[in-house]
Order: C-alpha cells, then structure tokens, then sequence
C-alpha cells in the first residue's frame, strides 16, 4: 500500500528540533515523568478526618470534579492525535504522545487520593447540569467531530474547547480553589503536591493549544473570528459553575467566592488576549521559529 505521507526524518528535513511542538516534547520528558502513586498521601488522610462535614462537602465536590474532568479529557484527546498525525505533522505528534500519557497519570492521580480517603461510594452528584453539559455534551462532541472533519475551523474550535476553556479557564480556577482553601489551611499536603505537578503538565498542554490556534489563525485568518465566537458561548458556563459552587459550599465564605469569579474572569480576558496576539506579533516572535517553517 503506498503511503499518501513521506517519512521524513530519515529525509533531508529531520525533525524539526527547534520547533515549539519539539521543545515542548524535551520538556515533557524532562518534567513530566512524575509517578502518581509515589506521593504520599498519609497525612491527606489524617487532616481529612478532622475536617468538618460542610468543609468535607466542599473539598469532596471539587475533587470529583476533577476526577471525572480527567477522565473526559483523557478519553476526548485521541482524534486530535490523529488529526495531527494525518497531517504529517510528526514534531506536533511526538509532543501529544507525552499530553496524552499525563492526562492518564491525572486520572489515576485523583482516585488514587480517593481511595486514600476512603470514598468509595459514586461521587456523580457533585456533578451539576453545567458540569454535565460541559463533560458530557460540549468537549465530546467538540472532540468527536474531528473524527470526520478536520476542517481548520473544527480543529480551532476543539482546542478552544479543550486547551483554553476546560484546561485554561477551568482547571485553572479548579488549582487556585484549592491553593485558596487547603493550602491557606496548610492541610492535605499530598494533594497539593499533586496539584503542583497537575499544573505544571497542564501549563505545557495550554502552551500547546495556543500554540495550535495562533498557528491556525496565521494560516487561516478567519479562524479568529471562530476564536472568539466559541470563547463567547463558553465563558457563561463558567460563571455558572462557580455560582452552582457559591450557593452550595457556604462555609468557604463570600471572599472566596469572589476570589474565584474574579480569578476566572481574568483568565478567560487572558485567554482571549493572547490568542488575538497571533495577527498582531511575528510568528517566530511567538514561539521561536520562522512562519514560513512548515511542521508537517
């Protein structure tokens, strides 16, 4: 059968090593390579039994929604792999191989400190209709169109999705309501650790995903406009998630609620911002490299 793509690194081209897609796979090999299961989560497990139920209930929701938000992200992330390697875009490729395997070390992370809990019973009541429509409905089917276009506007509007909106906007706010209550409380140090490591992997994911978009927007100008729209549906949801968390986990008090809508509300400005960048800046300015290098 002949293949539609030339290999290319046995060619004249290489690999492109000073490519962001690369320079993002070295360092995910450098600092990605964490084992969830050597953080030791014994004193988690002490301070939990000395927290009051309300408290429990909040910590406990937020938890669940990061167990089943990693669990999506690592089922929804395959068809861009694919889209990606269809393309021949092998630097881009190598570096989703690396996002792929921490989004499953996150899943099995946040069971891992479930079970050092003790919480065995089904935790999809935490789970709002807003949740639900984001998981369940939005980042599926975002993810799932890929399988049959690969369009530059289906691709954009997948990683908006993915990479600003659920890993930029959401997961974001998710660490800093954690930092706000267990780590102001100095409590549950394991899950911290682990929230450090998280956020670490993620920074490089959502790198990727700018990367991605300001790529797709230099090559297709309009892809902006498709941008900006999808951001503009999506930033309502995560109003509401944080008011669906506001009216139920009261004994956080009004300040953090606050905290946490401001601090959303500034990423989703940054998101946007950084993307309307990709018309305004030089790509090698950007990310390091010629616009007129191609990567596949």
């Amino acid at each position: 059968m002949r293949r539609l793509k030339p290999l290319v690194t046995t060619g004249i081209r290489g690999l492109q090593e000073d490519s962001f897609p690369f320079r993002l796979y070295q360092k995910a090999k450098r600092l990605g390579v964490w084992n969830p299961a050597d953080i030791d989560l014994t004193q988690d497990a002490k301070d939990w039994e000395t927290l009051p139920v309300q408290m429990k209930d909040g910590i406990l929701r937020l938890i669940a929604q990061f167990q089943a938000g990693e669990e999506a992200v690592t089922r929804d992330l395959l068809p861009l792999l694919m889209v990606v390697a269809k393309e021949g875009r092998i630097e881009e490729e190598m570096y989703l191989t690396t996002f792929l395997f921490e989004e499953a070390k996150h899943t099995e992370f946040f069971r891992l400190v479930l079970n050092a809990l003790g919480i065995k019973e089904d935790l999809s009541h935490y789970h709002s209709e807003t949740y639900h429509m984001i998981f369940n409905e939005i980042l599926p089917g975002a993810m799932g169109r890929l399988e049959h276009d690969a369009s530059p506007e289906a691709v954009a509007e997948a990683s908006v999705v993915y990479n600003m909106f659920v890993e930029g906007v959401l997961a974001e706010t998710g660490y800093y309501g954690f930092y706000q209550s267990l780590g102001q409380m100095r409590i549950m140090p394991g899950l911290l650790k682990g929230i450090e490591y998280l956020k670490k992997d993620e920074s490089r994911h959502i790198a990727y995903g700018t990367f991605l978009l300001q790529r797709l927007i230099r090559e297709h100008p309009p892809v902006l406009q498709v941008v900006i729209k999808k951001m503009e549906e999506l930033a309502p949801l995560a109003v509401k998630l944080n008011e669906e968390a506001a009216a139920r986990d009261s004994i956080f008090g009004p300040d953090h609620h606050a905290n946490m809508m401001n601090f959303t509300a500034r990423q989703l400005a940054a998101r946007m911002d950084v993307l309307k960048k990709a018309q305004e800046r030089p790509f090698d300015e950007l990310f390091g490299f010629e616009e007129n290098e191609h990567v596949g």
